[in-house]
């Protein structure tokens, strides 16, 4: 098949593309550009059959004022996705396959620990975080409400590994390393992993042959931050992470950054590995960390 790929340099981008010209398939791909003439431009030249949206500009990552520092990000989320799915509609793509999130922060805060793709997202986001979720929002009603085409989105859980900031060298990883990043009041927030390479192989099977809707694409081990924020220091050779209180947390991470250490769900891989005939080959974060 013909792919056209927006955002091939990225994370994911990266670890994508040599996977679908190894499958066989026939590669194209544009670096992040909000131009909607430049978008329908490439697509028209390219007429693929199918259109992978892994657009993001995320910078370094400013807790306290998350919606400004996504601000990039969201609207290649809202106006980007329009342009693509226009430029798609244009060609007649058989299959648009979106990025979304799954891993922290986007499901609700209720009920279990562990959410599936019928669970909601937050609808009460914190405050610095309400664009965010709403060009995530957008982004999932524009894909799954194209009818001309198969509408997939892929919330993936937490990047680690190569060009990720939990990787070596990387801001996270250096800052747990180095005892710079505080586990907050109970660490009961839960996280659901998923290495950049795991990611990559979950896209191509929904290029391949995903259905309509949406998939979960995490490791198997979803966990709370009192867990693995302890395991991923020993794993660096640092020290156990330092504990702060709530309202110390909010001083310097702001409410998100308190809310993603004590609140956040975690989210189940099941429908993908049945749908999608997927399997994570790095299947917890516990053996992922340190491979990376």
């Amino acid at each position: 098949m013909r792919v056209f790929v927006a955002g091939a340099t990225g994370a994911i981008g990266t670890q994508l593309v040599p996977r679908l010209v190894a499958a066989g398939h026939e590669v194209h791909g544009m670096t992040r550009n909000e131009s909607k003439r430049a978008m329908l431009e490439a697509v028209d030249k390219a007429r693929p059959e199918v259109i992978v949206h892994q657009l993001t500009a995320i910078g370094a990552l400013d807790l306290r004022h998350f919606d400004r520092a996504f601000a990039p990000t969201n609207r290649l989320r809202t106006e980007g996705t329009d342009y693509l799915l226009s430029a798609g509609q244009n060609v007649g793509v058989r299959r648009f396959v979106a990025q979304g999130i799954g891993g922290y922060g986007a499901y609700g805060r209720s009920g279990g620990p562990v959410k599936s793709e019928g669970d909601p997202l937050d609808p009460a986001p914190a405050r610095e975080m309400r664009e965010t979720l709403a060009a995530i929002r957008h982004l999932e009603e524009a894909v799954l409400g194209a009818r001309w085409t198969e509408g997939i989105v892929l919330r993936y859980g937490a990047f680690y590994g190569p060009g990720t900031s939990l990787a070596p060298g990387g801001e996270q990883f250096e800052l747990v390393r180095r005892r710079k990043f505080p586990l907050v009041g109970g660490g009961a927030g839960v996280w659901s992993f998923i290495h950049v390479a795991d990611a990559a192989e979950a896209t191509v099977a929904a290029v391949e042959h995903g259905s309509r809707g949406v998939y979960n694409v995490v490791d198997d081990d979803p966990a709370p931050v009192a867990e693995w924020l302890p395991a991923l220091a020993r794993t660096l050779g640092g020290k156990t992470p330092v504990r702060v209180p709530r309202f110390l947390g909010r001083l310097f991470a702001g409410e998100i950054g308190v809310v993603m250490m004590t609140e956040v769900r975690g989210a189940s891989n099941a429908k993908a590995k049945r749908d999608l005939g997927w399997q994570p080959k790095h299947a917890s974060w516990r053996q992922g960390f340190a491979a990376a």
